[in-house]
């Protein structure tokens, strides 16, 4: 790989990575229920990439519309309630079961082949996260990381899903999820979230929130899904995925430097033991690719990351 390549690529996992810190502080800082949050970040997507949306008409809108609903509606709901109620350090890296998730689902849909080194990296990958996620001490576990594991097992029903569509650009994905996946969301928050005052009280508080919300908003627009995923697709197109596929492990580091330098956030010996075993199952499984679903360990990156 090219020098600036590698440069951009180093740039683009920081940017993924602190999202993550972004988001979290999103819902610790302001008064926005995580649900609307995502609704709004898929409206605004939606809105910036409109010009694309009636430039590639899929040919099947109803498996389109599923594939929304689980990378998009269903994967960053949860994902936003579970970083509403966890560190951002520890939902970065039990974010990475999405990876093993879809080699599971390969096997079971897609008549995928694993052989024991791939087996012996999924058992990594969970083993790494009940490490992370139990607290020896009241015999409990994070309900946020359990939102956490819920939010990757539904992107990892997506790229099953999206498997057996016609491959479109990834940026007219985006486009299509975008338009998609924030109408369910908003109809969901409407019920949940808000209280009294419902979606308008939401909108309100968004509109109310300042200058930081608004610039994090931005940043989750133009900076991860424009700038992120925009360069990310431009390097797919030139390097092979099994060079690109161990690199985006760069994500969950970020996520957890950042979390702890900007958020504070505990950086214990459970949890550096918990993330090297979940994140070198990851790698294990990511140098040996999945012959049936080749982007399984991209697919995440391709539609949306967090």
């Amino acid at each position: 790989m090219a020098i600036r390549d590698f440069g951009l690529f180093c740039l683009i996992c920081m940017v993924w990575g602190m999202n993550m810190i972004v988001s979290r502080w999103v819902f610790i800082a302001t008064d926005i229920e995580p649900l609307f949050y995502a609704g709004m970040r898929f409206g605004m997507i939606a809105l910036v990439l409109f010009p694309l949306f009636f430039r590639r008409w899929p040919s099947d809108l109803f498996k389109l519309f599923l594939i929304s609903l689980c990378i998009g509606s269903a994967h960053f709901g949860l994902l936003f309630i579970g970083l509403a109620n966890a560190s951002a350090s520890s939902a970065a890296v039990v974010g990475q079961l999405a990876v093993p998730f879809t080699t599971l689902l390969s096997i079971l849909f897609l008549n995928e082949k694993v052989g024991w080194r791939r087996g012996l990296g999924i058992v990594m990958a969970f083993l790494g996260v009940i490490i992370i996620s139990v607290n020896p001490s009241e015999f409990s576990v994070s309900t946020g990381l359990l939102f956490v594991v819920g939010s990757a097992f539904c992107a990892s029903i997506g790229s099953i899903l999206m498997k057996q569509i016609t491959r479109m650009p990834g940026v007219h994905m985006q486009a299509w999820v975008g338009v998609m996946s924030f109408l369910p969301l908003f109809v969901v928050s409407a019920f949940l979230e808000g209280g009294e005052a419902g979606l308008g009280g939401q909108f309100m508080a968004f509109a109310q929130g300042g200058w930081l919300l608004w610039l994090a908003t931005a940043f989750a627009v133009l900076g991860v899904s424009i700038f992120g995923h925009g360069s990310f697709y431009v390097l797919i197109t030139k390097y092979d995925v099994s060079l690109l596929s161990p690199l985006t492990l760069m994500v969950p580091v970020w996520g957890v430097i950042f979390g702890v330098m900007l958020l504070g956030e505990p950086f214990t010996v459970q949890f550096l033991i918990g993330g090297v075993v979940s994140l070198a199952g990851v790698l294990i499984i990511a140098l040996r690719p999945n012959t049936k679903l080749p982007f399984a360990v991209l697919a995440k990156k391709m539609v949306g990351s967090s």
